[in-house]
């Protein structure tokens, strides 16, 4: 592997087998660039060096990544490799140092511009674990939740930049105890830990994308944090899933790490049974091995490992598109909450604290928690093996709760 001569940036999380994406600012208007160790390269400038008219330079001026991630595949590698070799090679130093800003010095936005929001519910784990809790008596998984992966429309509109403070939603809800619905702030919010997978280039309306064709449309991941008002998702979502409960917050990371920089990532799936249909492919379907934390005020309450995923992001896409639904640049899907099989890798707090009845972190808060209170900031931290041997650390997921508005 090429050795940056970026200052502290060789063997960090974010060295050359990493360079997420971002949009940023320094008082002007906003930019793409990518992370290299704790700085910044404002991609355009250096890119007009050698190219005045340079196509990749105008659309990293542009505010969004959604004109880049537009222009496909072969402009994504093409891109990947130049940047490597002005980062790597001495000759290029003396003019591209200048471009490079300290993190600590720009202000970070929301990397593209959302077209559509799909969520799915792929951990076998998680799904288990809220079937014990709201249907004891039942089988915890419905009967085709094995057979496709299940997901929801959400929200594009209110998908956020990781650090944008999430307002305390209100509601109908009813607790099974209450003879009928009331109205009011949020008792039991809650968080689910996810990955989000960005629509780089688009398909046509009426032709299903396969699963073999997942890195020519997909341009890589995000942390995602798909914030929840369990009472009012629980009121709300029969017969037609989840509303209003789901639709006031979606917060994502601010850098979005390239497919490529997965490469060492992928990892065998845990095991389907029965077997899927052909078109999910599921003799090639292969998951990530993503390792999560939840942080709750400066505290890991938990782990969630992303290998564990019963559905791989291959088979999201596919069953997205099998009925003709077409794909636009900045399409967003999230994974549906991270679970793992033991109590400390659950991805949410409706399953740390079994459904509110077992509080967790009883050796940090006296009484210990359940659900989300004012002023609680929730960090989700992500890291996964390099290209180059180490460990990369995507983009962190944060957001910190504000009492709800009249």
């Amino acid at each position: 592997m090429t050795t940056t001569w970026v200052p502290g940036a060789a063997g960090s999380p974010f060295d050359l087998d990493h360079l997420p994406y971002g949009v940023f600012s320094t008082g002007g208007e906003p930019r793409v660039g990518v992370r290299i160790g704790d700085h910044v390269l404002d991609l355009a400038p250096v890119a007009e060096i050698g190219d005045p008219a340079s196509a990749l330079a105008a659309a990293w001026r542009t505010p969004s990544l959604n004109t880049f991630m537009a222009m496909g595949r072969e402009a994504w590698r093409t891109a990947r490799w130049w940047i490597t070799e002005v980062l790597g090679g001495d000759v290029h130093r003396e003019r591209t140092e200048p471009h490079l800003i300290p993190v600590g010095e720009v202000t970070l936005h929301r990397p593209f511009e959302v077209a559509d929001y799909v969520d799915f519910y792929a951990s076998e784990h998680h799904a288990s674990n809220v079937g014990r809790i709201f249907r004891p008596d039942q089988e915890p998984l419905l009967p085709n939740w094995r057979h496709l992966p299940v997901g929801y429309h959400g929200r594009s509109g209110t998908v956020v930049a990781s650090g944008t403070p999430v307002v305390r939603p209100c509601g109908q809800r009813k607790a099974p105890t209450e003879d009928a619905p009331t109205f009011g702030p949020s008792r039991r919010l809650d968080i689910e830990a996810e990955l989000g997978f960005v629509v780089g280039a688009g398909s046509t309306l009426g032709e299903p994308v396969p699963h073999d064709a997942f890195a020519d449309h997909v341009f890589g991941v995000v942390g995602l944090n798909d914030w929840s008002a369990r009472d009012i998702q629980a009121w709300e979502y029969v017969p037609l899933g989840p509303f209003l409960g789901k639709s006031f917050a979606t917060t994502i990371s601010s850098w979005v790490t390239p497919l490529a920089a997965l490469d060492a990532a992928w990892t065998d799936l845990p095991g389907q049974d029965p077997r899927p249909l052909d078109y999910l492919a599921p003799d090639t379907a292969r998951g990530l091995d993503i390792e999560v934390e939840v942080v709750l005020n400066g505290t890991v309450v938990s782990r969630p490992p992303y290998r564990t995923m019963y559905w791989s992001p291959a088979q999201m896409l596919a069953h997205t598109t099998v009925n003709g639904a077409s794909v636009r640049t900045g399409d967003l899907y999230g994974s549906g909450t991270v679970s793992g099989p033991d109590a400390d890798q659950r991805g949410s707090f409706l399953e740390l604290s079994w459904g509110g009845r077992e509080p967790f972190g009883t050796d940090v808060w006296e009484g210990g928690r359940t659900f989300l209170e004012d002023g609680d900031e929730v960090v989700l931290r992500y890291t996964a093996p390099g290209t180059g041997g180490g460990r990369i650390a995507l983009g962190e997921v944060a957001g910190r709760i504000e009492p709800a508005r009249p």
